[in-house]
């Protein structure tokens, strides 16, 4: 019942999801509003079943109310059919700071992670970059951005179908001298993970390639995640208006059609459908509140995958193989420091 054009656009996702993948939805809200909807499209032979919720989470209501106080909400009643086993995972387009919670709250934490994150893949020059957190958390702890970098990593590797990812840390300057005291300390530890830790990357080298997993704060990486929308929006914008200046810029459009085309799939927010929540002990994806059908489908679809590989089991994997260094983070920054 979340987003901004809940439920049509939820119901159809879900519909061609369900229909193209195989996948089965149960669809949680308002059943009448839900029921109106779904006769609109052909749901023969297609597995959608429905579960009422009387309660929905506005985009302003508090995270931590939404979740005690609107107990019969769509979004805490899917995690509810999660934790019941009666579902394997979450794709919600409404108020994502609700989601987060609610999956914290009843789904709880995998172990070894303090603070789950919000991933998001951007397209690069050689493929695809995941970087976290893009909004879960403003304030952080180094152990918090280690623990990001293990998700990350692990998320790239099974989902993205990247070998061996290499892991970058966002700051001002590849320069070990740059950044502040939480990238400093941050730093320090993921040298000490069995991972490919590269070290410092800037901005830039989201969309070069030059890393495949980059981990910041969230305060950070929303920043990054809007200007990355807003440049997108811009570009294509400014490439419209300079096409249609001139008859030339027409016909060379015409041409050039294709590439626009490939171009634009590439960039689509919409491909990649939505933001894994990692860290809780579920599977959750979170949408932009103004998803399309495209993207809802395609959310629903990397939900599936992320429950097929086991992506979880993967991540608690991961963690015990790094259980000492995340035990005594502190003891590892000391250390270091005190052998400079």
């Amino acid at each position: 019942m979340g987003g901004d054009h809940a439920p049509a656009v939820e119901v159809e996702g879900a519909v061609a999801a369900a229909r193209d993948y195989g996948i089965a939805v149960t669809l949680v809200g308002d059943t009448s509003r839900i029921t109106a909807e779904l006769s609109r499209h052909n749901t023969a032979g297609l597995d959608i079943t429905l579960k009422n919720a009387t309660e929905v989470v506005g985009m302003h209501d508090s995270a931590s109310d939404a979740v005690r106080k609107k107990r019969d909400s769509s979004i805490r009643v899917a995690f509810d059919l999660v934790k019941a086993g009666e579902a394997d995972a979450v794709v919600s387009a409404g108020n994502s700071g609700a989601t987060m919670a609610a999956g914290m709250f009843v789904l709880k934490r995998l172990n070894g992670i303090e603070r789950p994150a919000i991933a998001q893949v951007f397209p690069n020059l050689r493929g695809h970059t995941v970087v976290l957190d893009v909004g879960g958390n403003v304030e952080c702890k180094p152990v918090h951005l280690v623990q990001f970098a293990i998700m990350g990593e692990v998320y790239a590797r099974h989902i993205l179908g990247i070998d061996n990812p290499r892991v970058g840390l966002l700051s001002n300057g590849a320069e070990e001298s740059k950044g502040t005291e939480l990238t400093r300390d941050a730093n320090i530890i993921l040298r000490e993970i069995s991972f490919n830790y590269t070290g410092y990357v800037e901005g830039r080298d989201i969309f070069n390639g030059m890393a495949d997993v980059v981990v910041c704060d969230g305060f950070v990486g929303n920043v990054v995640l809007k200007l990355s929308e807003g440049l997108a929006e811009a570009v294509g914008t400014m490439l419209k208006d300079e096409i249609s200046a001139s008859f030339l810029s027409k016909v060379g459009y015409l041409l050039a059609r294709p590439a626009f085309k490939r171009f634009k799939k590439k960039v689509d927010y919409a491909e990649y459908g939505g933001a894994p929540l990692l860290g809780i002990d579920g599977v959750g994806m979170i949408c932009h509140g103004g998803s399309n059908v495209k993207a809802i489908k395609n959310a629903i679809r990397f939900a599936g995958e992320n429950v097929e590989k086991k992506v979880n089991h993967r991540m608690a994997e991961k963690l015990r193989e790094n259980l000492a260094t995340l035990r005594s983070p502190k003891d590892v920054i000391v250390k270091e420091k005190v052998a400079r």
